[in-house]
């Protein structure tokens, strides 16, 4: 009888456990259907490398069926699976990879997932990239979202959308203090009256504004006073916690396979949920430890400063096309930028993501 080796524990807590290990020994050490919410940020496909590693365009699909099968097995019939992925421009041109789109095919009609909604990650915060075709050609305008699937092992996982509301808009809150005629709209909504009754709050729509601007956290500090290298793609707390708050209840069990700096860990750990990250480079779990030596307070955000605008495309319509557009797309570099070398060119069309859940390549190929 083959012995099974234990898998190594970096640390623990109350209610979670983070593993220093290939997810996938993880995963196949769990009972099957008994994991709640699997949610997670797996290295992109993006078309030129990076210090913490991701697989090739043309790999990834591959790369992820593994992952795919441990995903479905573990899942309970009711849990959910969100995946958080940015997308990839292909190399040398200012055109668009469909690599997440074919993984989210990929998994509904060959791993027998459901797409519960699409959602969308929008940065306000990010940079105007890639330089090449935003900037310098300006033939582009910049990538400032991320797609979020929210994919369902069966078509009816548990969820409430009560748990994720948000305050009325301006508008909202006038039309209900100053009531509302029920009719019957040209687009076809037969909009009634209990459209004006106040609720407390609105429903939310599937695009998630967080900006990505974490400098001063306890995380940071921690890794800071201790000499420790900080994971350098963390995805905001506010993501999974959107999820883990509308797709599980207290107890249940959540699973990050890639975990980085464990914030999905953190925030479970603080919603009272039981958890497991793994993490293959010790690094990464060494400043994930201040998380939970310090956590997090649950914040409370004021109307003013939860708010982020996005203004109407129309706002600057003011006149006539100041300037034709150039009839090769682009492909000749304007002449005022035209003495930059080929190598700096090549190094900004790649795309850079803004994103925090990024985890180095293990050695036999995988990103754990």
């Amino acid at each position: 009888m083959k012995k099974t080796t234990a898998l190594p524990v970096f640390h623990a807590t109350k209610l979670g456990r983070i593993y220093h290990a290939d997810s996938l020994d993880v995963m196949a050490s769990m009972a099957p259907s008994s994991v709640d919410l699997i949610v997670t940020s797996p290295p992109f496909a993006l078309t030129r490398k990076k210090e913490y590693g991701n697989e090739q365009e043309d790999a990834y699909l591959q790369w992820f069926r593994d992952f795919a099968k441990q995903f479905h097995r573990i899942l309970k019939e009711s849990g959910s699976l969100v995946i958080d992925l940015g997308g990839a421009w292909k190399p040398g041109a200012p055109v668009r990879s469909l690599y997440h789109f074919k993984l989210l095919i990929m998994l509904c009609e060959e791993y027998g997932f459901h797409l519960a909604q699409e959602f969308y990650w929008w940065n306000p915060s990010k940079l105007p990239t890639p330089a090449e075709w935003v900037n310098v050609r300006r033939i582009r305008v910049k990538d400032a979202i991320n797609t979020v699937w929210w994919l369902s092992k069966s078509e009816w996982p548990k969820a409430s959308n009560r748990r994720v509301l948000q305050p009325y808009s301006p508008s909202m809150e006038h039309l209900l203090a100053n009531g509302y005629k029920a009719k019957l709209r040209p687009s076809g909504h037969d909009i009634s009256d209990k459209f004006s009754v106040n609720n407390g709050a609105a429903i939310p729509p599937n695009l998630l504004a967080i900006p990505n601007t974490e400098s001063n956290s306890n995380y940071m500090r921690y890794c800071q006073e201790n000499g420790i290298k900080a994971h350098p793609a963390r995805f905001p707390a506010d993501l999974p916690e959107y999820f883990i708050r509308m797709l599980t209840d207290p107890g249940d069990v959540v699973l990050d396979p890639f975990g980085g700096s464990c914030i999905t860990g953190e925030v479970a750990e603080r919603l009272k949920r039981k958890w497991t990250c793994a993490e293959m480079v010790e690094e990464y779990l060494e400043g994930a430890i201040g998380r939970f030596h310090s956590p997090a307070a649950e914040r409370s955000l004021t109307k003013d400063d939860g708010y982020y605008k996005l203004p109407r495309p129309s706002l600057l319509w003011n006149g006539p096309d100041p300037i034709p557009l150039d009839p090769d797309g682009g492909r000749k570099r304007p002449s005022s930028v035209g003495t930059r070398s080929k190598k700096k060119e090549g190094g900004t069309i790649g795309g850079d993501d803004g994103h925090e859940s990024y985890h180095p390549l293990a050695a036999q190929g995988r990103e754990d």
